[in-house]
């Protein structure tokens, strides 16, 4: 082969380009979907927050006890940037009935999609804000409100994020 400039600078070129297309297939095929296989839950006779597997069906299994006390918390950050923890929060805490668990539980145990419709398991799944003493039916105009307010205590003009562990 005749090592002309043009030659050299042709194999060079070559060369960055399929360097960068490995860079975007590695980039393609990695791993991480962006989806955590973990979530938030809080412990509330501890007052903890703490992380655990997502699938796991709340109330679960709190940090210190047996007791089922463990309840799946939404956690914000107030300025858009879900990797500041400081800005984190607790929007709200949400747990399922005891029918509607015992019912989830099964269906997951079997490998088969639960036999309750989507409204009926809306309407037994509860929320409340921390600080609040009663838990409201997601459904009810009271838990509606509650799920979304949570969209406007962004700071600065920014708007809250959702976090994952």
């Amino acid at each position: 082969m005749n090592w002309t400039r043009r030659n050299v600078g042709l194999l060079v070129t070559a060369f960055g380009m399929f360097c960068f297309a490995g860079v975007l297939l590695r980039s393609f095929w990695r791993n991480d979907s962006g989806v955590s296989e973990q979530a938030f839950f809080y412990d509330l006779s501890e007052k903890k927050l703490f992380v655990a597997d997502r699938g796991q069906i709340p109330p679960i299994r709190g940090l210190n006890n047996t007791t089922e006390d463990g309840v799946r918390a939404v956690v914000i950050s107030t300025n858009g940037q879900p990797k500041d923890k400081a800005t984190w929060q607790i929007a709200y805490l949400e747990m399922y009935s005891p029918e509607l668990k015992k019912e989830l539980t099964a269906a997951k145990a079997a490998g088969i999609a639960s036999s309750v419709s989507r409204g009926a398991a809306q309407a037994l799944r509860f929320v409340k804000r921390v600080g609040d003493a009663q838990w409201v039916s997601l459904t009810s105009n009271e838990g509606e409100q509650l799920v979304t307010e949570w969209v406007a205590l962004g700071t600065g003009g920014t708007q809250a994020v959702v976090c994952s562990p």
